[in-house]
């Protein structure tokens, strides 16, 4: 089989969100694989061991990603690809989609995996974009993966319920939290992974520029939330302690 998986270097999710200039400062910041997409790059590599074939990373974004691509290399993949972005001053999912769609275009890939969701961003589009200019089926939010004669039964995450779907390949999933237990890159893996192949994209060999992908989005404005107010310990008998809320819930909170 061929595998591709869509990954993605994002925040370590410990680290705390700190604005500079109304932007996101990521000086000193760990980075790590989207945690979603670590279930899309195990599924892979337990796909190929089942059926055969091998397992392609790929990633958008700066010289920095390599980090993340080998640990991928060394968790079990094949080869990783990184497309190197660095010289675009913004990157929206539109943008990340064709860059994405359009190296795979050619590929003949049998299975695409991403995450379902970025822990940055949180969107969830770039996966279904790409299917969709690749003109291939896709399916999100997967808890289970078979495949057999050419075809891929796929369970998905539907709102606390679940939806068994039989779709022809090729086809475009994302992963969902339960799809799997993603491993820890080993010793011997690691040692390996340096021997990997890792290629190195430029758009120029994809065929496009920068006003290929031009942002489509307008970024308003980055902001923390609100502090939470610290809350009250309500004291006396019951039926003050009720009076009380009522009032409160009537002058601070204004829901009644």
């Amino acid at each position: 089989m061929n595998i591709f998986v869509l990954m993605k270097r994002t925040f370590d999710t410990e680290e705390k969100i700190v604005l500079k200039n109304g932007e996101i400062d990521d000086s000193g910041v760990e980075f790590i694989i989207n945690p979603y997409d670590e279930y899309a790059i195990e599924e892979a590599i337990q796909l190929r061991d089942v059926h055969g074939g091998e397992v392609t990373v790929v990633t958008v974004g700066s010289q920095d990603s390599e980090k993340e691509l080998r640990t991928a290399l060394a968790m079990g993949a094949d080869k990783a690809v990184l497309i190197d972005t660095e010289d675009l001053e913004e990157l929206d999912q539109d943008g990340t989609a064709k860059i994405l769609s359009a190296y795979l275009k050619d590929k003949n890939a049998d299975i695409i995996l991403a995450g379902n969701v970025a822990v940055d961003g949180g969107s969830g589009q770039v996966g279904p974009r790409v299917a969709e200019m690749l003109g291939i089926p896709q399916v999100t939010t997967i808890t289970k993966l078979t495949v057999e004669a050419g075809k891929a039964v796929v369970v998905r995450d539907v709102e606390g319920d679940e939806e068994t779907l039989e779709v022809s390949l090729p086809v475009l999933v994302t992963a969902q939290q339960g799809l799997n237990e993603p491993r820890y890159p080993s010793l011997p893996g690691i040692m390996k992974a340096k021997k990997k192949p890792l290629t190195t994209l430029e758009l120029d060999d994809l065929d496009l520029d920068e006003d290929d992908v031009e942002v489509k989005i307008e970024k308003v404005a980055v902001y923390l939330p609100p502090k939470k107010q610290q809350g009250k310990v309500l004291a006396g008998e019951l039926n003050s302690q009720v009076q009380q809320l009522v009032s409160l819930l009537k002058t601070e909170a204004k829901v009644i």
